[in-house]
């Protein structure tokens, strides 16, 4: 005689059973989901900044001193005077999202090394930027930085590359409009002499990224 009770108790086991794993892969194809949604979401507001184009409208930018500069695209300045050293370089934001720019670093000694494992500057490093620069998707924008005190050794260095002259290397930190995406690009400007003086051209030699795995790192 058939014992319902324990093929009952078995089936009731059996289904519970069946249940979990059905809820488990459930749960496991919404994470999956979720993430690849965050991913789609976050790219679509991911920035990236680097040189404007030479055929980009010149960008007039001052300073807050009423000191000003007309800037052509693909170039920067860089000019000292007695109470500051003043830099801008005209910038295109070729990503997907606002760029919006946290921090600067100017590194008037900058040699590159060929071969040599380059890393990034220390977070610490960076001057916070007394204003918010933005620069919007497909469009050109501008950074700007000052040296103000004529006793550091930040404004002597800077007076020593930029009357010398010769080539200097700016770090740029910026993000997305939510604060994360932080990227550190390096930027070069390098001066060029003719009839009209000291022109200052722009480059963009690597980018680091502060909040994500760097791609070039190879693990083990």
């Amino acid at each position: 005689m058939a014992d319902w009770v324990t093929i009952s108790s078995l089936a009731s086991a059996g289904g519970t059973l069946v249940l979990a794993g059905v809820t488990v892969v459930s749960l496991r194809s919404a994470n999956r989901a979720a993430r690849i949604a965050e991913q789609s979401l976050m790219a679509g507001q991911r920035p990236l900044l680097v040189t404007s184009r030479t055929e980009d409208p010149a960008l007039k930018v001052g300073f807050q001193d009423d000191v000003w500069f007309n800037v052509p695209g693909g170039q920067g300045a860089a000019q000292v005077t007695d109470e500051a050293a003043y830099f801008v370089i005209s910038i295109r934001n070729v990503g997907t999202g606002i760029a919006v720019l946290h921090g600067w670093r100017v590194d008037p000694d900058l040699r590159l090394e060929r071969g040599a494992h380059v890393t990034p500057p220390p977070l610490g490093e960076f001057t916070t930027l007394t204003r918010d620069l933005y620069v919007a998707p497909d469009d050109v924008g501008f950074w700007q930085g000052s040296f103000r005190d004529p006793q550091s050794e930040n404004y002597r260095s800077a007076c020593r590359a930029i009357e010398a002259p010769q080539r200097m290397g700016v770090d740029i930190l910026y993000g997305d409009f939510e604060g994360g995406q932080r990227v550190i690009s390096r930027f070069m400007l390098s001066p060029h002499e003719d009839e009209n003086g000291v022109r200052w051209f722009a480059g963009v030699g690597r980018h680091w990224n502060v909040d994500r795995p760097d791609p070039r790192e190879r693990e083990g």
